[in-house]
């Protein structure tokens, strides 16, 4: 498989695993895309560009694993339930084992803005904000803030006002 043909496999894969959750899968959607626009604004080498995109697809794989196992899903939980369901999916895709390690380390810190160690992790990050602000009605003040305190991204800062307004 190619890059586009594994990512439309994984995407196709995480719709089949959030097989009645129409909310869990457009989410996915709006965050690959964003992640994917982000990474060709900014110019990320295409193998970087892939893992982000694959850690997009795959980031919330967690949720459902969480809910079945402790009855909710909050993101320290996703981040621990993630990586272990994503790992078959990117076998049987074969994405290759170090770029699988790295697709997992960003579905496990997903939900961790302090440690955010590379392009790829920052992209996906922002795309996911950009998603979550509007799916969680979160007032303009809380964007704003959130947005000073985690972007970094010149296109993921210029998305964010083009969405919501500011600068």
């Amino acid at each position: 498989m190619d890059d586009t043909q594994t990512l439309d496999f994984l995407t196709q894969k995480m719709m089949e695993f959030d097989r009645g959750d129409p909310m869990r899968i457009q989410h996915l959607l709006k965050v690959h895309r964003f992640a994917q626009l982000i990474a060709r604004q900014e110019r990320l080498d295409p193998h970087t560009r892939f893992v982000v995109e694959c850690a997009a697809i795959l980031h919330d794989i967690g949720i459902h694993p969480a809910e079945e196992k402790y009855g909710r899903c909050d993101g320290k939980l996703q981040e621990q339930e993630g990586p272990a369901a994503a790992r078959p999916l990117l076998e049987e895709a074969g994405v290759s084992p170090a770029d699988a390690e790295r697709v997992c380390y960003l579905i496990g810190h997903h939900h961790t803005y302090d440690a955010i160690d590379g392009e790829d992790y920052q992209i996906l990050v922002e795309a996911d904000f950009l998603v979550n602000f509007y799916e969680d009605a979160l007032p303009s003040e809380s964007i704003r803030r959130a947005t000073e305190q985690i972007f970094r991204t010149a296109s993921g800062k210029a998305l964010c006002a083009l969405l919501y307004g500011g600068d």
